[in-house]
Parts: structure tokens; C-alpha cells; sequence
């Protein structure tokens, strides 16, 4: 019985999945976004997350206990200067996951692990939101169009009342 075995083995032995998970939380850190299998990223996820939330405190004692999980200085500087730095403010939940398909040779579930504050791909664009219109007119607008609607009705009758006046009266030809 598996009672409270909680975690996935990913079908490894301890030391081989440690090494495993160390190597791919360096990688994430060092290039921010890494392809990879669901049932590794869900795990990865839950092994660098803590490392994250310790490298929001610069400490000597939290930098040696990110350097016992991680096994390289590159990757623990990177997270301690420009990682840090990014997700400072943030809560948790400092990694996103994508799924992206299935592999060709075994159909296995792939999937884009990457740091959230770290997407130059997608999501940077701003999102234009369209012009709001109404399908009333404004009281305004209204108001204008009927002015100008009774004064061209007073220009047409001025001008047909010019032109009945001008029909009254006979013209220099008609005389003739």
C-alpha cells in the first residue's frame, strides 16, 4: 500500500530523480522557460517554488540551502539577482505551465514550464479595447439635428416663396 506517498515518482530511483530535478530547476532559472514532459513539469513546479520564495530574502543561509538543490552558482546567482527581483512582490504561483501537445515517438503529454514574470513571447501586447457606441443619440445631437433640420425646412420655403414670387411677375422674354 501507498499510504501518504504523495509525490510522483516519475519511475526513477531517489538519487536519479533528485539529479533530474536539480538539473531542470537550473535550467529553468538559467533560461526561464524549458520543454519538458506534464508529470515532470507538475513535479519540477513543486520543487522550484519553495527555492523561489526563499530567494526573495538575500541571506547567506538562504543562498547555501538554494546551492543544496540547485548544484550550480550560475543558477543561484541568476535566481537571487534577476529572478528575485521580478517576483518580489508576487505571492506564489511563480511558474505557469502550457500544455503544448503530445510527442510523436510515445504520445506523451508535452508541456511548456516557463516563470511567470518572465514571457517575452505572448501576453506583452496591449489588448485595444473598441469604441463603446451607443444607439441613442445624446440629447445634444439632437437638439442640433432638429435646429438644423426646421432651418433648412425655413430655407426651402423662403426659397419656394422667392420662386413663386419671381413666377408672379412676368420676365423681360415673356414681354417681348
Amino acid at each position: 500500500m501507498r499510504h501518504g506517498k504523495k509525490f510522483n515518482h516519475l519511475g526513477r530511483t531517489a538519487s536519479h530523480r533528485k539529479a533530474m530535478l536539480s538539473n531542470m530547476a537550473s535550467s529553468l532559472v538559467i533560461h526561464k522557460r524549458i520543454n519538458t514532459t506534464v508529470a515532470k513539469a507538475k513535479a519540477l513546479k513543486k520543487y522550484v517554488e519553495p527555492l523561489v520564495t526563499r530567494a526573495k530574502l538575500d541571506s547567506t543561509h538562504n543562498r547555501r540551502l538554494v546551492f543544496s538543490y540547485l548544484q550550480s552558482k550560475e543558477a543561484v546567482t541568476e535566481l537571487f539577482k534577476e529572478v528575485s527581483l521580478k517576483v518580489g512582490d508576487r505571492p506564489g504561483g511563480y511558474t505557469r505551465i502550457i500544455k503544448t501537445g503530445s510527442r510523436l515517438g510515445d504520445n506523451a503529454e508535452m508541456c511548456m514550464i516557463e516563470l511567470v514574470d518572465f514571457n517575452e513571447i505572448y501576453g506583452n501586447e496591449i489588448k485595444k479595447s473598441p469604441k463603446k457606441s451607443t444607439r441613442r443619440r445624446s440629447k445634444k445631437i439632437v437638439q442640433e439635428s432638429e435646429s438644423n433640420e426646421i432651418n433648412s425646412v425655413q430655407d426651402k420655403v423662403e426659397n419656394k416663396k422667392d420662386l413663386d414670387v419671381s413666377s408672379d411677375k412676368p420676365s423681360s422674354e415673356e414681354k417681348e
